[in-house]
């Protein structure tokens, strides 16, 4: 009896130790994985969150973000010249160059009764006419109708797809193609468990988690980076991004000027490993990257085609 002891010990401790790293997996992500045998060879699926109105030297190195400064950086890639278009403010003219590479005339955060348009040429219709997947994740919507309208938390201005015709039914509150793809952030963790994330993704926070304002007096910057602390783990731990994932993270505009706003990207395929570069960048870059990965040629438009896109930020791309 005495002579089991020992190896029992042993036994229970390296139960011990493995669901210790278990624990620890799923609560923080780990390096970026290295791509294997059995693996995509390429980028599969994008997904891109969306936090609001600050400056890159506002975030990075700031004590109140110490998920983005010590984990993410860490591990990822990012630029130190990325910026929102010259000159165009407020927030909604930012989306729709995400969606359009231009931002239509569009110059105020007008919801889509006044500011919608009758455009095709953007890029979830590129990828729908492709048949490429696509979903759109808004924190604090309800799901039921086509969230045309503020309804805080949930700020339409930062929702660019309700503003184009094509994807509402001309302003249909009930319009099925809307409500299939603009759905509740608090379905993408199910979708990722269950397999079912489309192949373009694009996250947005509500306005007291994007660190645009906290809703609550705490600190800004503080409330959104714990809100990717929660969220960001869920992505990484995923199958659909370890098998062929690209996570970015960037920023809707700058609070001064134009920027430098933040980039951050990770990815199986990335540099990663606290790789930086100082290429100048704006969010035609972001479009004609996801346009390149998912062979979207020629680009929306002629002054994104001129652009630099995201590539030197991976070791393989796309």
């Amino acid at each position: 009896m005495c002579s089991r002891t020992p190896v029992l010990l042993a036994a229970v401790l390296l139960l011990g130790l493995a669901s210790a790293k278990t624990s620890r997996n799923l609560a923080e992500p780990g390096p970026s994985p290295q791509v294997s045998g059995g693996t995509a060879s390429h980028i599969q699926t994008v997904f891109l969150i969306v936090m609001a109105k600050h400056n890159w030297s506002s975030i990075k190195g700031n004590t109140n973000a110490p998920y983005i400064n010590g984990t993410l950086l860490p591990i990822a890639s990012h630029a130190e010249s990325y910026y929102n278009r010259l000159r165009i403010h407020p927030d909604l003219p930012n989306y729709v160059y995400l969606e359009a590479g231009r931002s239509l005339g569009i110059v105020t955060n007008d919801p889509p009764s006044i500011n919608h348009q009758n455009v095709t040429s953007h890029l979830v219709r590129r990828l729908a006419d492709a048949g490429i997947s696509w979903k759109v994740y808004e924190e604090s919507i309800g799901g039921d109708v086509c969230p045309l309208t503020d309804s805080l938390p949930y700020v339409v201005a930062h929702n660019p797809f309700v503003y184009f015709d094509d994807m509402t039914g001309s302003l249909d509150p009930n319009s099925d193609d809307c409500i299939a793809h603009i759905r509740p952030f608090t379905e993408l963790a199910l979708d990722l468990q269950q397999g079912t994330v489309a192949r373009y993704n694009f996250i947005v926070p509500n306005r007291c988690n994007d660190m645009a304002t906290s809703c609550d007096g705490r600190n800004q910057i503080r409330k959104g980076d714990t809100w990717l602390s929660q969220n960001v783990p869920v992505i990484l731990n995923s199958a659909a991004y370890q098998s062929g994932g690209a996570l970015f993270i960037t920023w809707d505009q700058a609070e001064i000027g134009d920027g430098p706003i933040g980039m951050i990207v990770l990815s199986p395929f990335a540099r990663g490993n606290g790789y930086q570069n100082s290429t100048y960048y704006h969010h035609g870059a972001m479009l004609r990257t996801v346009e390149e990965i998912f062979g979207l040629i020629p680009p929306l438009t002629q002054d994104i085609a001129h652009d630099a896109d995201l590539s030197k930020m991976f070791a393989v791309f796309p």
